[in-house]
């Protein structure tokens, strides 16, 4: 099998950690496998908020403190993964280069006082950077060949929408011509997130960026499966955290998945996986710590069986806008106008509701958008088409996800009975088109007795062969 494998933060979290991920990699050794890593865990946040600490504070103590960590970090995690000297000393030595590039880059915003989005990609990037040639050297030190490569090295070629670049066109092809010779030889350690656009400038991939590496990556080299290594057991009915009794979902579609990384849920993002999708390569999501359990298999086609609904998830962190008026019956455009400006605005839109009097539209937008977005809807409907705007930031918003509930009578019937008799009220409601979820807004407080009503009486803490749910 032609396997690419990605490893998260957590999985890498320190020297133990990459040392088992090593034994781990090895134990697949008759495959011709690709490896794609993050950071340590929280490396990259911790980078982006000293970067912009230096470029306001100009102080370059901050920088060498920062270093400092970084070293002593990387330097410790080495020594404990790789137990030969000789491959640990060319480690180290690479680790106080890139280092060492890093101080230059750091101290030179510092002086400069200013962060661009170009420069803010080349330090982020350094997490990545950092962690790749320790897990190579952790590879090597149990006898598996390796290397690693950096993004752009490993022909991942973007443009230079800097913090969220986009890959060429001809990506695949330049992937397929720089890895597949390396990869029949040994196993390349690619440093996830980062690129370079043609002028070898640093890029990065935006959010879900280590992912969206691993699964282009993947389609590219035409892969028999991409294996998203994490500290889950897989994709689950619910979060684990709200409902203990959540299981494990052993089969789930890409169009399921996306719907529930969407609205909540954080094992995969739909950007991350969608080179997948258009290639149809299966995706595996795997528990590091726990590597002998199935986990999540995410294939195209929709499994409906029994399960008409598969996981309940549930969004923080959002506020929820009305907006009314008289004047908005009949007139053309309004709803347009206000998704335009939303959208100039760069405020991201959750969820949309709209009465059949057209007198109301409701919308939810992240926590952190809310004052942008009430600021320029008053600013493009001066003229009193809309009489109110009212906002409440003491909402969650609950989802129900499942390819079955496509063409199935009654469940959304189910659901808001469910939630009825735990005696939530439901402030909001939204559905798509495409019949795979139902989503709605209740206060905070009430989230997580919803999601365990609906989990429970959906029959989502039973053995999926158990469940009564058509």
């Amino acid at each position: 099998m032609r396997l690419v494998m990605k490893f998260g933060g957590a999985s890498i979290a320190d020297g133990e950690k990459i040392k088992w991920v090593a034994e781990l990699i090895n134990r697949y050794r008759e495959h011709d496998v690709i490896v794609v890593t993050s950071a340590l865990k929280d490396v990259t946040d911790h980078l982006l908020e000293r970067a912009d600490v230096v470029a306001e504070s100009g102080r370059i103590e901050l920088v060498q403190e920062l270093i400092e960590n970084l070293r002593n970090l990387h330097h410790d995690a080495a020594k404990i993964a790789i137990s030969d000297e000789a491959i640990l000393d060319s480690v180290l030595d690479e680790l106080n280069s890139r280092i060492h590039r890093l101080k230059q880059a750091l101290t030179g915003i510092c002086y400069l006082g200013e962060l661009t989005s170009r420069s803010r990609d080349y330090i982020t990037s350094y997490g990545e950077l950092l962690s790749s040639p320790i897990l190579s050297g952790a590879l090597r030190a149990i006898g598996v060949p390796s290397t690693c490569l950096t993004g752009g090295e490993a022909g991942i070629i973007t443009d230079s929408d800097y913090g969220a670049a986009k890959p060429l066109v001809d990506v695949h092809e330049r992937i397929r011509r720089e890895l597949l010779p390396i990869s029949s030889r040994c196993v390349p350690v690619v440093a996830g997130f980062i690129a370079e656009n043609e002028s070898g400038i640093t890029t990065t991939l935006g959010r879900g960026g280590s992912d969206f590496s691993a699964s282009l990556i993947g389609a590219a080299i035409h892969a028999d499966e991409i294996w998203f290594w994490k500290e889950v057991s897989g994709i689950m009915t619910a979060d684990p955290e709200i409902v203990p009794e959540a299981r494990n979902i052993p089969l789930i579609s890409y169009i399921e998945v996306m719907e529930l990384s969407y609205f909540g849920a954080k094992v995969l993002h739909p950007h991350a996986i969608e080179p997948a999708i258009r290639y149809d390569i299966p995706v595996r999501v795997l528990n590091t710590f726990d590597p002998d359990f199935t986990g999540t298999l995410v294939v195209k086609d929709q499994n409906q069986g029994k399960e008409v609904v598969k996981a309940v998830t549930v969004i923080e962190k959002i506020a929820l806008i009305n907006i009314s008026g008289a004047g908005m019956v009949g007139t053309i455009g309004v709803a347009a106008r206000v998704f335009g400006t939303l959208a100039k605005a760069g405020v991201n839109i959750t969820m949309i509701s709209q009465g059949s009097s057209e007198a109301n539209i409701s919308i939810v937008v992240e926590e952190s958008h809310l004052d942008r977005a009430v600021g320029a809807i008053r600013s493009e409907f001066r003229n009193g088409v809309i009489r109110e705007l009212t906002t409440d930031s003491n909402v969650n918003a609950v989802t129900v996800v499942g390819a079955g509930m496509a063409g199935i009578p009654g469940v959304a019937a189910r659901v808001f009975t469910s939630v009825s008799a735990a005696r939530i009220n439901v402030i909001m409601i939204s559905q798509g088109s495409s019949e795979h979820n139902i989503s709605f807004v209740v206060r905070s407080q009430d989230a997580e007795g919803a999601v365990h009503a609906l989990h429970r009486d959906f029959g989502l803490d039973q053995p999926p062969d158990t469940r009564e749910n058509s």
